[in-house]
């Protein structure tokens, strides 16, 4: 028996075919190197329920946002330690966060930015052959979402052949 709960972890778009939709969602799949639209699929029901805990937090301080903030101060700081808001936003500005803020944060985008590979799509398959730590140690899901601490603790794992700095993948990405 179903209960009719979605278990997948995001929701699809309610119209099979918008040709606009379509178009923006493969040029984020392009953009950030996501392997299919479910990826993409999550980090939009990611960002849904961030904003649905932001209403929640307004709504039951009735519009005040200084106690919803401070009502959802643990939210607000979970959010500023993954960088997706900053230290100066406050909860009216998570209304107002784009699917890019989440995937801008994932460890692939990361990887690709800080320059350890020369596209996203690369950055993939570091990550997914184990090529890649994060304070030590090895990550393997590309997926994941990096905190601001941890960005500068990513780096080549050093028993990876890519920690050899004339390695012909790494001349590309640092090229």
């Amino acid at each position: 028996m179903t209960t009719g709960q979605n278990t997948t972890g995001y929701e699809t778009p309610n119209h099979p075919y918008q040709g606009e939709r379509i178009a923006e969602e493969s040029g984020l799949l392009g953009r950030y190197g996501l392997k299919n639209k479910e990826e993409l699929w999550r980090a939009q029901s990611e960002l849904r329920s961030i904003r649905r805990e932001a209403r929640r937090l307004i709504g039951e301080a009735q519009g005040d946002t200084e106690a919803a903030a401070d009502a959802g101060s643990e939210f607000l700081a979970k959010l500023r330690r993954y960088g997706i808001l900053g230290d100066n936003d406050t909860i009216t500005d998570v209304l107002s966060l784009e699917v890019t803020d989440i995937l801008e944060r994932r460890l692939q985008t990361v990887v690709y930015r800080d320059g350890l590979a020369s596209t996203p799509q690369q950055a993939r398959q570091f990550i997914s052959h184990g090529h890649i730590t994060v304070n030590g140690a090895r990550a393997t899901t590309p997926s994941r979402t990096v905190e601001v601490a941890e960005e500068s603790a990513i780096s080549y794992d050093e028993t990876s052949p890519l920690a050899d700095d004339l390695h012909p993948a790494r001349a590309e990405a640092q090229e």
